[in-house]
């Protein structure tokens, strides 16, 4: 957890909404100066700050809608903190709750010293970030229609198809010895949706690919020698990341990415592990995937693993594994060099 603790004249406290927004305003003695609901408008929010402006720093808590107000912050040259929402529990943990105490209380911390802070991303990338991210939700929604299909064969009493229905090839005859009208409709129905999210996803991923190369091509590249990542596994780390230098130490990135378990101690005794859903859930999945693929394309680290696996059992080995190749990455985007298989495997 990182807290901002840079100082300022005017600490700004913004509790955000779709359509209207509660500023709260705050020198450094913390005396309230402002404390205000207005719609979520920028000419009205800039003529708000106006007396303040020299001076004035502006926090909002991480939520959907923060991306209009860190852009209006950044044009018009006002430093912006976003408050990382599952760090704010004195925000969430008060006895009353409302807008007007939400922006008191998020400049309160602001001016103290307390905000916890979350990465602002830049305009620059986010919107493909998304679009990426949208992606993961169409592939999910395919798999779903997948299973469904498998359902439907249980219910006619038949085997499991045996054959990954997410290739086209391979939907061929998944209706066969279904006699009922309905059920083979049903089956249908998923076939022709499938084949709308075939399209789909391909020309997304078409389009992605191509502004990968653009924002960023030689981390792109790099991290595509790694054996088991391609585009859309190299796209998600890149887009997840966005700038490897925001993470000091391999550690800290090891921590967003999910890779590692936080442990819980008192008194000198350790009472077990927590927060394992706080960090990145995109770069978690793509690091868990790439172990699982690294090991299919590399036969040099199959000796590897079978050495963690004999002292770790395979679940907890591919986690360590999925661990290490996370490090390695951060190390190649931090040096700007390619991925060396016998490195990762001596190290």
């Amino acid at each position: 957890m990182r807290f901002y603790t840079q100082k300022h004249k005017y600490y700004c406290g913004v509790d955000l909404h779709v359509r209207t927004m509660y500023l709260c305003i705050v020198n450094q003695a913390g005396k309230v100066l402002l404390h205000r609901n207005m719609p979520c408008d920028p000419q009205k929010f800039l003529r708000a700050i106006t007396p303040y402006r020299k001076g004035l720093a502006v926090a909002a808590e991480c939520m959907f809608t923060w991306y209009w107000l860190a852009d209006l912050c950044d044009r018009e040259r006002i430093p912006f903190v976003l408050g990382h929402a599952l760090y704010m529990k004195a925000v969430h943990g008060g006895k009353a709750k409302n807008d007007k105490i939400d922006s008191k209380k998020i400049a309160m911390l602001f001016q103290g010293g307390n905000l916890p802070e979350a990465y602002v991303y830049p305009a620059k990338m986010r919107s493909t970030r998304d679009l990426l991210r949208r992606r993961t939700y169409f592939v999910r929604k395919r798999a779903e229609l997948s299973g469904h299909i498998q359902n439907t064969r249980s219910q006619a009493n038949l085997t499991p198809h045996g054959k990954k229905l997410k290739y086209n090839a391979n939907r061929e005859g998944v209706d066969e010895g279904i006699d009922d009208p309905a059920m083979k409709k049903n089956i249908e129905l998923d076939l022709w949706t499938m084949e709308y999210y075939d399209g789909l996803i391909r020309n997304l991923e078409l389009g992605l690919v191509q502004t990968a190369k653009i924002h960023n091509p030689n981390d792109f590249h790099l991290l595509k020698t790694v054996p088991g990542i391609g585009n859309i596994l190299g796209m998600t780390i890149l887009y997840e990341i966005h700038e490897i230098r925001r993470f000091p130490r391999v550690q800290d990135f090891a921590s967003y990415a999910r890779l590692v378990k936080c442990a819980t101690e008192s008194a000198g005794k350790r009472t077990g592990t927590s927060g394992a859903k706080i960090g990145n859930a995109h770069l978690k999945w793509a690091f868990s995937e790439g172990a699982a693929l690294f090991l299919q394309k590399c036969e040099g680290a199959k000796k590897y693993f079978a050495r963690l696996e004999s002292k770790h059992g395979k679940g907890m080995a591919l986690s360590v594994l999925a661990h290490k190749l996370g490090r390695a990455v951060y190390f190649m985007l931090k040096r700007k060099v390619a991925f060396d298989i016998e490195r990762f495997i001596k190290a």
